[in-house]
């Protein structure tokens, strides 16, 4: 039986320490999909299309962090912009979500949703610690420093400061 896992998020936008959780994940299953997901307490910087690319885009500078997909059959980026988690879970047979976490708030925010999934439909949810290089990162961080004019080269691949910086540029008119 094939072992599937979710790794849901915002990506918006995804970052090296994205990537890295995603590159440890699916070296320890069969098939993990990168699920973009809407949150509807979050106003969104790129469309979840444009996340979707992006996180296509970068999988090749993972490797910055000595790691790599495994091949590219057994990672599937996908959106979810509606509906819950677990039924997307259910529709591709994945029994477990991956849930990066940067900090003792992170793993608090995240706890009581991995029991709300785990009761709704026997979804369990494995915690995996941020690379100590980039555990202080968030996507809103990125976005923060790159509409003030800053360098965000070391947090996100070339795909996305390319693409922020085009967006920034956009917005400025």
């Amino acid at each position: 039986m094939k072992k599937i896992a979710v790794y849901p998020g915002s990506f918006d936008p995804v970052t090296f320490g994205h990537l890295d959780i995603a590159a440890r994940a699916a070296a320890l299953f069969d098939e993990i999909h990168i699920v973009v997901v809407h949150n509807p307490n979050k106003k969104p910087f790129f469309s979840s299309e444009q996340r979707v690319s992006l996180i296509q885009a970068s999988f090749t500078e993972a490797a910055r962090f000595g790691k790599a997909f495994p091949t590219s059959t057994n990672v599937i980026v996908a959106t979810l912009d509606q509906g819950l988690l677990v039924d997307y879970c259910r529709k591709v047979g994945a029994s477990v979500l991956i849930k990066g976490v940067r900090n003792n708030a992170d793993l608090e925010y995240e706890l009581p949703m991995a029991r709300v999934n785990r009761d709704l439909a026997a979804v369990e949810t494995i915690f995996m610690p941020a690379d100590p290089g980039q555990g202080f990162v968030s996507s809103s961080l990125v976005k923060q420093v790159a509409e003030l004019g800053g360098s965000v080269d070391n947090y996100v691949p070339a795909a996305v400061v390319k693409a922020l910086k085009a967006s920034i540029q956009q917005a400025k008119g």
